[in-house]
């Protein structure tokens, strides 16, 4: 089914209705497609663009039979679906990117054992199910580590990190959640991220590396082209479509990376499908992350995408949104993305802000100076 042409004027069936699905759902209308979304909330930011929502759980298989029934090809816009009704869903339906790269990034035991097979570097790790094995990882590894939750966590969610003795009993807390993973805290210079699609035919095509900077481990910045050297963005590269060949992958993947002093690149996590460092590339590139998706679900030929000029991408979350709105009229040169989301909550993403500019200092400045991003008095 991976080779199925799809046309436009067919329905394309999305699994998740936040603003990643919205997004898709936009660029696959532009294209010609019908939209179905599935998701549980009603009138949620996918639902307000698509042509139709089905209001059921993503583990609610009648629900996902209906979506099969109404949808020539289903794809999907974040990894916490049910494992085992996706695997049921590729029995009856279109679903290009299958069901093992959702296996495989749910679960950051699995998703470390894949890199490491795929032959890239990975930051030295224990795999942790009890205090005691949690004491003797930390012996191996040292200080400073973090102990990670292997499934569910995102956004700084579900992990905590020790710098000596004192950290050992608020981190074991995780373990209630099952098992964990236990790595070493790299002395990394620079996060960055490849966003690359792959299509049914395996043809490949990368999106220019983003310098992603993070604030309360919630992504805040992504700075296009990356400030690195170009053979460091070229081993980005390679790294990146090494990875998408060793797990056969179809659609979208988002490769995070930690670049250390010394030049080496060691891979962090795995998104399969668009993601929030890839956004400045509706406006920045002649083709965005995810118009490039829905044509490598559909199967059609992908786009070599060029960065048109230097941008700056910057993430608004509930606390910002009132002062973006008061500063809306001052910026002729911002493109402004609000996802339709009912409550602006803290730390919530609610949308983000796109500049286009011929100076990242002076850009990175003026965001600054606008008093949205208060970033001191956030941390308080």
């Amino acid at each position: 089914m991976n080779n199925t042409f799809i046309q436009p004027g067919k329905t394309i069936g999305i699994i998740g209705g936040g603003q990643l699905g919205r997004m898709m759902a936009l660029a696959a209308k532009e294209a010609g497609f019908r939209i179905i979304v599935l998701d549980p909330t009603d009138d949620c930011p996918c639902g307000q663009v698509a042509d139709e929502q089905l209001t059921a759980g993503y583990d609610d298989f009648q629900a996902l039979q209906r979506l099969a029934e109404k949808c020539d090809v289903i794809t999907f816009e974040f990894e916490n679906i049910d494992y085992e009704s996706l695997v049921s869903l590729t029995k009856i339906a279109n679903v290009p990117q299958g069901a093992e790269i959702i296996r495989i990034t749910q679960d950051r035991i699995t998703e470390k054992r894949t890199l490491i097979d795929a032959g890239v570097k990975v930051a030295p790790y224990e795999v942790i199910h009890s205090k005691a094995e949690l004491l003797n990882g930390i012996e191996q590894i040292g200080y400073p580590c973090v102990l990670k939750t292997s499934r569910g966590g995102y956004d700084g969610k579900g992990q905590h990190v020790l710098r000596s003795n004192q950290d050992v009993l608020e981190a074991e807390k995780l373990l209630v959640h099952g098992p964990c993973v236990l790595e070493s805290w790299l002395a990394f210079e620079k996060e960055i991220s490849v966003i690359i699609t792959r299509n049914g035919n395996g043809d490949m095509e990368c999106f220019p590396v983003g310098e992603n900077i993070h604030v309360d481990n919630i992504l805040h910045q992504t700075i296009v082209p990356a400030r690195i050297k170009e053979d460091i963005a070229e081993t980005a590269y390679r790294l990146a479509r090494q990875i998408a060949d060793h797990i056969h992958l179809v659609g979208t993947l988002a490769v995070e990376m930690f670049v250390t002093r010394d030049g080496d690149i060691f891979i962090n996590e795995l998104a399969p499908r668009p993601h929030n460092s890839g956004h400045y590339s509706i406006e920045a590139c002649d083709f965005s992350q995810f118009a490039q998706h829905i044509r490598s679900i559909c199967n059609w030929p992908l786009s070599q995408p060029k960065l048109l000029k230097p941008v700056v991408m910057v993430n608004v979350l509930g606390q910002h949104v009132a002062k973006l709105i008061k500063q809306i009229p001052l910026h002729s040169d911002w493109s402004i993305h609000l996802y339709g989301k009912a409550q602006a909550k803290h730390q919530r993403k609610m949308g983000h802000v796109t500049v286009l500019t011929d100076n990242i200092d002076i850009t990175l400045l003026d965001l600054n100076n606008s008093g949205i991003w208060n970033l001191e008095s956030e941390e308080k």
